[in-house]
């Protein structure tokens, strides 16, 4: 068993462990995304744990998952333990068609980027063919092709 202090780290530690900026850490923690604890000199402390929250983030950013959706699945995790194998299956298992998704996308537009993607631009060679007289335009802004 860890001594209960042992399990607190220093901003400075965390962000070196988890490789952000101390700002990022308060970034985070202004959202409720991750939490700290106050020392008798006001200094913020993280539980080691948060290490793996911090991790989270980072991944979900990176494939596209916005902060907001993010915060919705912490929300959900244990407030006052340590979240486990089970409570990030659950998120895993919520969030598997829209990876699923994700992924789809990312492959077509690796694949067909330099196809149309119905995007109504009018400035390809193949837009007269592809979409005369822009009628893809009619479905509002955006690309329209593209999953």
């Amino acid at each position: 068993m860890l001594d209960p202090d042992a399990a607190w780290l220093k901003p400075g530690q965390i962000a070196e462990r988890a490789g952000v900026a101390v700002s990022a850490l308060h970034y985070y923690e202004s959202l409720g995304l991750i939490h700290s604890r106050r020392t008798a000199g006001n200094r913020r402390e993280y539980r080691r744990d948060v290490l793996r929250v911090i991790a989270f983030i980072r991944v979900a950013q990176r494939v596209g998952v916005s902060l907001e959706r993010i915060k919705e699945a912490l929300d959900r995790l244990p407030a006052d333990g340590v979240p486990g194998k089970r409570d990030w299956a659950r998120i895993s298992r919520e969030w598997h068609d829209d990876l699923t998704r994700r992924i789809e996308e990312l492959t077509a537009l690796r694949d067909d980027f330099s196809k149309c993607i119905g995007c109504g631009c009018l400035s390809l060679v193949s837009c007269p063919y592809s979409n005369p007289r822009d009628v893809l335009g009619q479905k509002g802004p955006g690309p329209h092709r593209f999953p």
